[in-house]
């Protein structure tokens, strides 16, 4: 029995949610070097690589290019994250960019209950700018739901990727193509100072921890545990991408940003609770095994 399997399931799902926010707080701490921009392009590289390396996937064929450009092009528009978290705390950021699952989770639901989640994470929209306080970067919020909404298209595109290709090639080579759309945005932000050696092993860290360990929790904890118990879990990385930012990164946010940040959380898991409870499955929106890697690469 590997030493992995002796951990509780829920517990490499914590570590993976903690580990994703981790990594984005590591990699918000490289802006002044290398720019949002900069890391971007070193974050898709280097999960591009570790991909590659994971998975060694074939050629695709022709018929499976449409999708991977598909899929590769939400990839790229979810890293909007990382100018917004140039402009807001990590928490925040977070927060806004899970409403883009959350939206999709909702669309043409029918069931009653899920009235009360979207009513909870409205009251968490209008949580997040403060009552009586600071307004909000107004392009950190349109860079987050951006991203949110890319979000939401990958989780549709991946399924699709899922169905054609259960061994992740689809998967990798849409981040590769990721990592190509992306790499001419780095040399705008860092110039060289993008190829220092102590810069790139920075980059390689922040992918490694916000990709290619939290992927390797999930995909074993899946095994163990069923889908909707791990959608609820990963409902969560608001609340810890705050936690990350306030440890990391000094980030202090508002009670009102923090109850914000619960209603999101909650409305997030509710859905999936409901859904699993009325015999409906997992929601598109917030089903890890739809959205593997989604938050990852």
């Amino acid at each position: 029995m590997s030493r992995v399997a002796l951990v509780p399931a829920p517990v490499l799902v914590l570590g993976s949610v903690v580990s994703v926010q981790t990594g984005q707080a590591l990699g918000k701490q490289l802006f002044g070097e290398a720019g949002p921009l900069g890391v971007v392009t070193l974050r898709l590289v280097f999960a591009a690589a570790f991909l590659l390396l994971l998975w060694r996937p074939s050629l695709p064929g022709r018929e499976a290019l449409p999708l991977i450009a598909a899929l590769g092009t939400a990839i790229a528009g979810m890293q909007f994250i990382y100018p917004a978290m140039a402009l807001l705390p990590i928490g925040i950021a977070s927060t806004v960019q899970f409403l883009g699952p959350l939206v999709l989770a909702l669309a043409g639901s029918r069931r009653p209950a899920d009235l009360l989640w979207a009513g909870l994470g409205g009251l968490g929209v209008v949580l997040i700018y403060r009552p009586g306080g600071e307004v909000p970067s107004l392009a950190g919020l349109a860079f987050a739901l951006a991203s949110g909404g890319f979000m939401a298209a990958y989780l549709v595109l991946n399924k699709r990727a899922g169905a054609r290709a259960g061994d992740g090639s689809v998967l990798t080579w849409a981040v590769v193509f990721a990592a190509a759309l992306t790499l001419p945005l780095g040399p705008l932000s860092a110039g060289t100072d993008l190829l220092r050696p102590g810069l790139l092993l920075a980059g390689a860290g922040a992918a490694l921890v916000s990709a290619a360990v939290p992927w390797s929790l999930d995909l074993a904890a899946l095994r163990r545990l069923p889908e909707r118990v791990l959608a609820v879990m990963v409902s969560l990385e608001p609340a810890a991408g705050a936690a990350a930012g306030l440890v990391l990164l000094a980030e202090e946010l508002a009670p009102p940003q923090w109850a914000a940040i619960a209603c999101v959380s909650v409305a997030s898991a509710g859905v999936v609770a409901t859904a699993a409870r009325d015999g409906g499955g997992d929601p598109p929106g917030v089903s890890p095994a739809a959205a593997e890697p989604d938050r990852r690469a």
